[in-house]
């Protein structure tokens, strides 16, 4: 009962902060705080059902290890450039550790987890593990798409020679899909996939893509960032909740 009635609260908050983002002032202390309130109510959504879903020390293992495994990447990416590109984190964003906003690990793993489980819908019996891989971490990097470019307007993070995708160089992109095939491997044994794909998991990914669209195109007035990610991450999202009513989940194999 404990995992069920903190699944609704943490879900619940998420919701609330991300509707409340938009209308607090850009830039400012308040949207600071509701940043990382929804990327820690997330993460923890997604935490209670992997408790549910594959249990205590499954879902633990699971969450240290990426979390592990993704603030070295950012702690590299900071240092070298390499896999993203040159950037480096503001100290807009607190507490860091080694430069790196203790948020973002767990931003992976929020995220991370419903996009394997939507690649698992989207795919159904043609579901294995290198096309698991591959669409997981597309639908994983999709979701930046919608946040690289809100936390640089946000002024949390900034890129050394900027990129024509809202100042975002395509190297961000190509290390997010590479990191995310990482992140999905680990996955694949900390979180082996079921025959059928988790539907909270699955809905999770399509709020976020429905929220973000929606942010960008009424909110904060970008449309070609609406456009662009929810033509992405909207497409996935779509597929997957499309997996769970013609009740083809994929078959793990």
């Amino acid at each position: 009962m404990i995992p069920r009635r903190g699944l609704s609260v943490a879900a619940a908050v998420t919701a609330l902060a991300m509707v409340a983002t938009p209308l607090a002032p850009q830039g400012g202390r308040i949207r600071r705080v509701l940043s990382s309130v929804v990327v820690v109510g997330a993460a923890a959504t997604t935490g209670l059902r992997s408790v549910e879903r594959w249990g205590p020390r499954r879902a633990a293992a699971a969450a240290t290890t990426v979390a592990a495994a993704t603030a070295a990447v950012e702690r590299v990416g900071v240092a070298t450039g390499l896999p993203f590109g040159g950037y480096h984190y503001t100290r807009a964003l607190r507490p860091q550790v080694a430069g790196v906003p203790v948020i973002v690990p767990l931003a992976w793993f929020a995220l991370a987890v419903p996009a394997r489980e939507s690649a698992v819908s989207v795919l159904g019996g043609r579901s294995s593990v290198p096309a698991r891989l591959a669409l997981g971490s597309l639908a994983l990097t999709a979701w930046d798409l919608f946040l690289d470019p809100q936390m640089v307007g946000e002024g949390y993070w900034r890129w050394t020679s900027g990129g024509r995708y809202r100042g975002i160089p395509l190297s961000n992109y190509i290390g997010w899909f590479v990191t995310g095939l990482g992140v999905l491997a680990l996955l694949e044994v900390l979180l082996p996939p079921a025959d059928e794909p988790d539907p909270v998991l699955v809905g999770e990914y399509g709020f976020m893509a429905a929220m973000e669209t929606v942010g960008f195109a009424a909110f904060f007035r970008d449309r070609l960032v609406a456009a662009v990610g929810g033509s992405v991450m909207g497409a996935i999202a779509a597929a997957a909740v499309a997996g769970l009513v013609r009740g083809s989940g994929g078959s793990a194999r």
